[in-house]
């Protein structure tokens, strides 16, 4: 059998180490889908949504999201997932102007087995935290925060079908400004290729409790992981249409860049 595998190869003009390396892309891509994965990640992923307000306001988001695994025994892993948001915005609220600096960090641990379930489902629960490091008013939230997160998941072939929710109440912070109580809510689908192209659809909806709103982005992306020399990175594009928004929210289409930096652990 391996004869026939080695002679198929040659008779396609690749190489064994090509074929590997394939399909060594491929493993990798399919653990960027997980967000449980115990893979170390930094991805830089940047926003851009305009429609806000009056003035049809616009913002542009960086959010720098290193995700860490670190390892308790032999059974668990805690994951580390951070979302440090750097914004620019123009006119997000009526004739506001410009505004530039960091948003509030959102820091969520994941306890998480390190195997799959007998039915190949993967999970973790955990604490998420809201910290107030807006630089402007119209940055951040003013308030800290903290609620449960959880994230499940099952991968098959190379599918990959889960969900990822957290509710954030606010505890401490300025008094005059609006409390929060919030929930996040990620449904998500994504097939990957053998040649490492992953397509996904998810939703990043939020509802807020204390204005009874919506926020329902719909997210389409494609992604693609290469290395260079051995720096395994992945390049993602994509597009959201908002399908639900409070009236002061964005609207209409928004577009999504992300560049992703791997460095697998092997746990």
């Amino acid at each position: 059998m391996r004869l026939l595998c080695s002679m198929l190869v040659v008779g396609l003009g690749l190489s064994p180490a090509a074929v590997f390396a394939q399909d060594d892309s491929a493993d990798l891509a399919k653990k960027l889908s997980n967000p449980v994965a115990a893979m170390i990640s930094v991805p830089l992923q940047f926003n851009y949504d305009e429609g806000y307000g009056p003035n049809d306001g616009e913002r542009l988001t960086l959010n720098i999201q290193p995700v860490i695994p670190i390892s308790l025994n032999d059974e668990w892993n805690v994951i580390s997932r951070t979302i440090l948001p750097v914004i620019w915005q123009n006119d997000i609220a009526g004739d506001s102007g410009e505004q530039t600096g960091l948003g509030d960090i959102t820091q969520s641990l994941f306890f998480s087995p390190k195997h799959p379930g007998p039915s190949g489902i993967i999970w973790g629960v955990g604490p998420a935290f809201l910290v107030p490091t807006g630089t402007d008013d119209l940055l951040g939230t003013g308030k800290w925060g903290a609620g449960p997160t959880a994230v499940v998941l099952k991968q098959m072939g190379g599918w990959t079908v889960g969900g990822l929710a957290n509710h954030i109440w606010s505890f401490a912070g300025d008094d005059d400004r609006t409390d929060v109580n919030s929930t996040f809510l990620q449904p998500f689908i994504s097939y990957t290729t053998h040649n490492a192209w992953t397509f996904g659809v998810n939703t990043e909806s939020t509802y807020n409790w204390e204005t009874e709103e919506w926020s329902v982005p719909i997210n389409f992306t494609v992604a693609k992981l290469v290395k260079f020399d051995q720096q395994p990175v992945s390049f993602t594009a994509g597009v959201r249409y908002w399908a639900e928004s409070p009236e002061s929210g964005p609207d209409g289409v928004g577009f999504r860049g992300v560049v992703t930096f791997l460095f697998p652990t092997g746990k």
